[in-house]
């Protein structure tokens, strides 16, 4: 199983579409796929027509077990979702409680690659729709994830967002075995505007080696297909975003995914 991270110290930026997407696009290829939502948000998990203000059970039941896995939990947790090869692991709101939990409980940052591990003969693919704050919940995703993709919106600000999200992962690759591989994917293109061209330029000055050369851009058809809970290649597969989405994907697919996890 290839496992990837979506994640990005700035809300807004296209994480969640991100990952539907690219879930998307590779269930549409015959890939078994698992959607991990760990923003106490939800937004992927509203996505997909759930509500994390009721769900019973969720990614936070992962966590109450002292960083154990108890065998076949995610297996329980999964929900299905509008494609027949996409199940959801949800999050709910009790997920924003973990971080006052967290002190003096050792091995909570490994929660889900352990779960993951119990997954990985029956899916092919694992993306993980990180929050956007550091801490435990960005910690999990980064530790299981082999390769980290980062959607930056292209405006004055996203620049900032981007080198805290770099920064932080300096820091967590001092514990991993492996330096952990990041793509930086610009969204919400709009080349009608200053703010979109300018930015574009200031990544590929900054971040020539790990900028992907394209660009995701605006797309309404993203927001209709998220109103009509359906991947966005379900909803369109033809419409400029899945077309830059697919060419993303086929990129991500050919980097080789030497990365451990940590």
């Amino acid at each position: 199983m290839r496992v990837w991270a979506v994640a990005n110290q700035k809300g807004g930026v296209g994480k969640t579409t991100t990952s539907i997407a690219l879930a998307g696009l590779l269930a549409d290829a015959g890939k078994r796929v698992v959607v991990v939502d760990l923003d106490p948000h939800g937004s992927m998990t509203s996505y997909f027509g759930q509500d994390p203000d009721s769900l019973e059970h969720s990614a936070y039941d992962l966590f109450l077990h002292q960083g154990t896995v108890p065998q076949g939990l995610p297996q329980r947790l999964l929900l299905p979702t509008s494609h027949e090869r996409i199940k959801l692991l949800p999050a709910s709101t009790a997920l924003a409680t973990l971080e006052r939990q967290s002190p003096g409980q050792s091995g909570l940052g490994l929660v889900i690659a352990k779960s993951l591990a119990q997954l990985w003969g029956e899916f092919d693919h694992a993306v993980i729709d990180s929050p956007p704050l550091l801490g435990i919940l960005m910690v999990n995703a980064l530790a299981a994830s082999q390769q980290l993709v980062i959607p930056v919106q292209t405006e004055f600000l996203a620049v900032k967002g981007l080198e805290r999200m770099v920064s932080t992962l300096v820091m967590i690759n001092r514990s991993r075995k492996q330096a952990l591989p990041y793509l930086i994917v610009p969204t919400l293109f709009d080349r009608r505007t200053q703010a979109s061209m300018s930015t574009l330029r200031a990544l590929r000055n900054s971040y020539p080696e790990q900028l992907w050369p394209a660009y995701i851009p605006v797309d309404t058809r993203l927001r209709d297909a998220s109103r009509a809970g359906l991947t966005p290649s379900q909803f369109d597969s033809n419409c400029r975003a899945v077309l830059a989405y697919r060419a993303l994907l086929k990129h991500l697919l050919s980097l080789q995914p030497t990365a451990q996890v940590a």
